[in-house]
């Protein structure tokens, strides 16, 4: 999966470099601590260099990885690796109790322990090597599908290799570009970052957490070329910078993971930033439609035409459906994707197709919420909040909000008299869900307002949290 430009700078952290050929090399080093098996290998890794080695080292391998967040909970972990059944798990030292503990509650366990490079743990099973084909999964990432609940969706190497050349010729692409990594490996933006760079031959700059003066830095240096960004980390970096101007070496701000709200874009169109917009899921390998900069500068809002190979149309009801060789070849467990008999992937997102062929994306999946790039499905979140003695039935809704994209709402029916306790219901929905899940305001009714129907009438509840100020 890695570009021949043997001598070629690959990756780096700032302090630490790999050429092409060193990367390899690491690679190999650290595949020597996995099975070689032909099943799934779980990381639980940030979003380091080491990562980065471990990711290709999984692949060289033929196994394949299945990346987790380090951010998510015990109780998450354990639900995600039970059904992963991995053949091993890397993650850190800081990660490992919290990991196997969540992988022993499953009933997962492993016959070796050993100390990886880069100060990595590998638990792992033996087993047998297998060839991979180039349409067989090579990339499990879990996420939250259409049918609400989390899976495993299957990626394919062929359509990873099709979404970055893909991707190459929308934003001219090439080995000079140094991408800075901002997102997970769990997340479909974060894996495509590094397999695109390892086809393309350009250089990953991956330093951890996102550090947003580290990042500011690093462009003024002419260090990072370009990004990809959820629009919160964009207004942070936009406000960090303070009217200052990116220079010209900054080519490209890739903008996905929820919507980029219009003051937001404007305010980063005026100060000269080059931002990219785009539209994309985890079951299309990422980007489906994609503005350059000069598009968003003269469209301000659209995310351009469908990536080369990728088809889209808008039903009649305006859902989004795609189809193409990025699509995903299935999901964990043999569950179906949303596909119908003509091969036609439907999204359950909202948009509209201009005179030119640009997508405009007009609204979001009716239920699912995306806060800060991290999609959150409103039926887990409420699954907690009903295991609560004292909740009699409860409902989960996403606001908007100008810093995340939108803002986690709990609306809750109690079984008794009074407020209840909202206190320990947060502080349960903090035990059990990421906190990107956990909700930031909280209303209490006597009863959810239904429809004739008799489902929770959720626009009558978003026309309730709207006029609610507190929580």
């Amino acid at each position: 999966m890695r570009s021949d430009r043997t001598e070629a700078l690959a990756l780096t952290d700032g302090e630490r470099s790999w050429t092409y050929r060193e990367l390899t090399a690491a690679a190999a080093e650290f595949g020597r601590t996995l099975p070689g098996a032909s099943g799934t290998v779980v990381l639980v890794l940030g979003s380091t260099v080491e990562g980065v080695v471990a990711l290709h080292a999984v692949w060289d391998t033929g196994a394949v990885v299945a990346p987790l967040n380090p951010r998510l909970t015990e109780v998450e972990l354990a639900e995600a690796l039970g059904a992963l059944d991995p053949v091993a798990i890397v993650t850190s030292r800081d990660h490992e109790r919290r990991v196997m503990a969540a992988a022993a509650s499953t009933g997962v366990t492993f016959e070796t322990r050993l100390e990886a490079p880069g100060g990595l743990v590998v638990a792992a099973n033996a087993g047998a090597p297998a060839p991979r084909g180039s349409k067989d999964p090579c990339a499990v990432l879990w996420t939250s599908g259409t049918s609400g609940r989390p899976r495993g969706v299957l990626l394919s190497g062929a359509a990873l290799r099709h979404s970055a050349e893909a991707t190459r010729a929308r934003l001219d692409l090439g080995p000079k570009d140094r991408w800075y990594v901002s997102l997970s490996f769990a997340h479909v933006g974060g894996l495509a970052l590094v397999s695109r760079a390892a086809f393309l031959g350009s250089v990953v700059v991956a330093t951890g957490a996102t550090d947003i003066g580290d990042l500011s830095d690093r462009i003024d240096a002419g260090t990072v070329t370009h990004a990809s960004l959820v629009p919160v980390v964009l207004q942070r970096l936009v406000e960090h910078r303070g009217g200052r101007p990116p220079p010209a070496t900054l080519r490209c701000l890739l903008i996905g993971g929820g919507p980029a709200h219009r003051p937001l874009l404007n305010h980063a169109l005026e100060e000269g930033y080059p931002v990219a917009l785009t539209y994309g899921l985890t079951e299309a390998t990422s980007q489906v439609a994609t503005a350059e900069p000069a598009l968003v500068r003269r469209k301000p809002g659209t995310v351009g035409a469908p990536l080369a190979g990728v088809e889209v149309r808008v039903a009649t009801d305006g859902e989004i459906l795609v189809r193409g060789p990025t699509l995903a070849v299935g999901a964990l467990g043999g569950a179906a994707l949303a596909v119908d008999a003509d091969g036609w992937l439907h999204t359950g997102d909202l948009g509209e197709l201009d005179d030119e062929g640009h997508l405009w994306i007009t609204g979001r999946r009716s239920d699912r919420i995306v806060t800060g790039g991290f999609t959150v499905d409103p039926a887990e979140v409420v699954a907690v909040l009903e295991s609560h003695a004292s909740v009699r039935e409860a409902a989960v809704l996403g606001v908007p909000d100008p810093e995340w994209g939108e803002r986690v709402v709990a609306v809750v029916v109690m079984t008794g008299p009074g407020g209840g306790d909202l206190a320990g219901l947060e502080a349960l929905c903090r035990a059990r869900l990421t906190s990107a899940k956990v909700p930031r305001r909280w209303m209490v009714l006597d009863t959810l307002p239904r429809n004739a129907n008799g489902k929770v009438d959720r626009e009558a509840l978003v026309r309730l949290v709207g006029g609610e100020g507190g929580g």
